[in-house]
This record gives C-alpha cells, sequence and structure tokens, in this order.
C-alpha cells in the first residue's frame, strides 16, 4: 500500500485546476490541529474556514460505487469500515470547530467542478 498518495490523487486534480482557474485561493493537504483531533482535508480555504475532502469510492465506501472486496475480506472489512469511522470523527471534530465541511466523491465529475465550485466560491 505504500503506492497509495494521502494528496495529488487523480480525481484531487481536476478540482484544484478548476478552483485556481476561478481565482480561488486554497491550501492542499494542510494539517488542521483542532481540540483533540488532528484533521488533514485534501483542499482548505482557511479563509473561510472550508474544509474540501475528495473520497475514493473504494476507500471510503461510496454506497453508489464501492466494492466489497471478495479476498482476504478479513482483514479488508474492518479496515475499510474504520475509515468510515475516522471520515465520520473527522467530520465531527470540524463541524465542532466552526468549520464548513465538504466530501465530494471521486465518481462525481469534478474537472468542471459544477456540482462543488458553487458552494466553495459563493
Amino acid at each position: 500500500m505504500a503506492a497509495i498518495r494521502r494528496a495529488d490523487t487523480k480525481p484531487e486534480i481536476p478540482l484544484r485546476s478548476a478552483l485556481h482557474a476561478r481565482g480561488v485561493r486554497f491550501r492542499k493537504d494542510l494539517c488542521l490541529d483542532l481540540e483533540g483531533a488532528r484533521v488533514r482535508p485534501d483542499i482548505v480555504l482557511t479563509a473561510k474556514r472550508l474544509a474540501v475532502f475528495v473520497a475514493g469510492c473504494f476507500w471510503h465506501s461510496c454506497a453508489e460505487h464501492g466494492s466489497r472486496p471478495t479476498k482476504n475480506a478479513d482483514y479488508w472489512l474492518p479496515k475499510l469500515a474504520r475509515t468510515v469511522e475516522r471520515d465520520a470523527a473527522a467530520t465531527a471534530a470540524l463541524v465542532t470547530a466552526g468549520w464548513i465541511v465538504v466530501r465530494v466523491w471521486e465518481h462525481v465529475p469534478l474537472g468542471r467542478g459544477d456540482q462543488v465550485l458553487p458552494p466553495l466560491a459563493g
């Protein structure tokens, strides 16, 4: 799993490019030290206190496109469940600290950013 990237993933790059083209200033992969939690969103708009997570359908168990592993299920199913729990905890910590959280699935066409950009840029 060393080849799995934390930043600069294929779904994330088109969204960042669309934000940049619209002149939206952001930080990528910024570690936020909150009270009782450490969170690292994919894109952070610090001035708006907005955190964006680009979630992969497999890794974050998308209900629409996420697939259940058939091989080594005893390992993968608890691992994926922990990821979902960690996502919920990160969202709760950010909301408690006064942040707006946007979670975008990789299957959303992010190149145009129509589904994501209006709330971000507004």
